[in-house]
């Protein structure tokens, strides 16, 4: 499963290999990695062999015994972000994730969070919500004539009162991806804390928090890091602990020392809450681990290829528009077919095993209110999608457009 070194040095991926590991590539052509992807092997074993442990000797017991191999989840997912162990903590997701660095805020009224038009519901209720509650407010920064995020009018709209930068790095509504790093410099610049919804990204970039600058990235399992579902991480900056208050203190985030006094733990870990879906978890580090054994740069090579391809391919068939915007493009090819509702392309691609998804308006409601976009069928490549696998889709698609 190793990559190996092509002619001009840039890692490639043994195809054969991680299809022969990925059980699902011999029941359908999977385009949506963007809602949940297809895992491999390794990631399957890693949780039924604990699973089984815990029938056979309890799960507690069974914890204890993978002890080691679940401290290594952290290495490797600091690994996967160029980060510290002690700046990660593992949940149950990335919206969990997400809210515990959101809320972690002491937001006072007047208090402002810059945001993105592209950005996701659950991120922006949160918002809503916060504004409702405790008085903030909610500024959307403009995209540009690309579709990202317009980098000199978030600069404008920096004061005194931004408190938070928060920003989804690739929406759930196309193949954008936003200038992570560019934020990042301005954030830094201005001493302001950067948010990063890396849900989309992580699986399928090479992410690395020191270069893109965030100071909190919250990612799922189950997308392109082909996890289980029900696994998600918080990358926190160690040096930005100490001002945030985690939202859902327990036994495992902080100490009870006292009747009347608590402390926090060190690191990140002060996030976590103490009950785990331990076979998850280390599924999720096998997710991971195989990630890293592949090597990102070459998993983002290869999909960003596979996108670009399928992007040409759809804008031939007949009817169809491709919706996708942005300078740089990553994997998630959104697109319309004349006279056909989404739910109904999605559906009959998944009556032949062709698995798509259908992105809705309300998942990014700015963004699609300002571009006026309907419901659209979201096709997701990854690493392991193969020619005949496009074949299939294209030809699918070409017999739908014509009636």
């Amino acid at each position: 499963m190793r990559p190996s070194p092509t002619a001009d040095g840039v890692e490639s991926i043994d195809l054969a290999s991680v299809r022969a590991e990925t059980p699902g590539c011999a029941k359908v052509a999977h385009f949506n990695n963007a809602g949940a992807s297809l895992m491999p092997a390794p990631v399957v074993e890693a949780q039924i062999a604990h699973l089984r442990r815990e029938a056979e000797i309890g799960g507690y017991e069974a914890r204890a015994e993978a002890g080691e191999r679940l401290e290594s989840v952290y290495g490797s997912i600091a690994r996967l972000l160029n980060c510290a162990a002690e700046e990660i903590a593992l949940v149950e997701n990335a919206t969990v994730a997400w809210n515990l660095a959101f809320q972690a805020f002491d937001w006072r009224p007047g208090d402002k969070v810059l945001t993105v038009e592209a950005e996701y519901a659950s991120s922006y209720i949160a918002y809503l919500h916060a504004r409702q509650r405790q008085g903030i407010e909610v500024v959307t920064v403009p995209s540009d004539a690309t579709g990202q995020v317009d980098l000199e009018e978030l600069e404008q709209r920096l004061d005194p009162k931004v408190r938070l930068i928060a920003v989804t790095h690739v929406p759930t509504n196309g193949g954008l991806v936003n200038p992570a790093a560019e934020i990042g410099r301005i954030a830094r610049a201005r001493g302001i804390p950067f948010l990063l919804d890396a849900c989309q990204s992580a699986g399928q970039l090479d992410l690395d928090v020191q270069a893109i600058g965030c100071d909190l990235l919250s990612a799922t399992g189950r997308k392109y890091l082909r996890g289980p579902r029900g696994t998600g991480f918080l990358y926190v900056r160690r040096g930005l602990l100490d001002r945030l208050t985690p939202p859902c203190p327990d036994l495992r985030s902080a100490r009870w020392e006292a009747p009347d006094r608590f402390v926090w733990y060190e690191g990140a870990r002060r996030f976590e809450n103490w009950e785990f879906n331990y076979a998850a978890l280390l599924g999720l580090g096998a997710a991971v681990d195989y990630a890293l054994d592949l090597g990102l740069p070459a998993i983002e090579a290869r999909v960003t290829a596979l996108a670009a391809e399928l992007r040409e391919r759809l804008a031939a068939v007949p009817g169809l528009q491709v919706r996708d915007l942005g300078t740089r493009r990553c994997g998630l090819c959104t697109f319309t077919l004349a006279g056909r509702e989404a739910s109904a392309v999605a559906a009959a691609l998944r009556g032949q095993a062709i698995n798509v998804s259908v992105s809705d308006p309300n998942g990014t409601l700015l963004d699609a209110t300002r571009r006026g976009l309907p419901d659209m069928v979201r096709a997701s490549v990854h690493y392991f999608n193969d020619s005949g696998e496009m074949d299939r889709l294209i030809a699918a698609l070409e017999r739908l457009s014509r009636g």
